[in-house]
């Protein structure tokens, strides 16, 4: 990756990296000093991140752990509900990541086993009425909900086995 990708692709995401951050640290300067080491880090390792498919959460995993790391290890002192607040706000945002990703899986799918997840899985209706729906016998409605859930449950594995090693780096 040379100068001109790497402004492109990773230092444009800086404003956001620096939002993220404050909100963990409550400081503008820690903020700063988060992402201008993040970058420094990143440009290192320039070659490396070509190979991460979405660098906007790469960037953002690792601004949330320098964060986390430097509130350990950086003996800076929140009160009890500061420290509950960050979590609960972590919680949310990781949240809603996962369910971006499911929403990804689901979309990847193939029509019919699209259609039956989403009637059944996000509107709620029965196998009956999604046969009907679908004008589809009720055994193939089953088959394809379980196939569609069975694909979707293995990219979520293998979201969450890719986040476990890139946390572990």
């Amino acid at each position: 990756m040379n100068q001109e990708t790497f402004k492109n692709t990773v230092f444009i995401l800086k404003n956001e990296m620096y939002r993220f951050a404050k909100r963990f640290v409550m400081s503008s300067d820690e903020a700063e000093d988060v992402v201008q080491d993040l970058m420094i880090k990143f440009w290192q390792k320039k070659d490396e991140l070509e190979q991460f498919g979405n660098l906007k959460s790469y960037a953002l995993k690792a601004v949330r752990n320098e964060c986390l790391n430097r509130l350990k290890h950086h003996d800076v002192k929140l009160g009890f509900a500061d420290m509950q607040l960050h979590r609960s706000e972590l919680y949310s945002m990781e949240i809603n990541n996962l369910k971006e990703h499911i929403i990804g899986f689901i979309n990847q799918l193939p029509e019919k086993q699209k259609m039956v997840i989403h009637l059944k899985d996000v509107e709620e209706y029965e196998v009956s009425e999604i046969s009907e729906m679908l004008e589809m016998e009720e055994n193939a409605v089953r088959v394809n909900l379980m196939r569609a859930r069975q694909k979707v449950k293995e990219q979520i594995s293998q979201l969450m086995n890719y986040e476990q090693r890139s946390i572990s780096r």
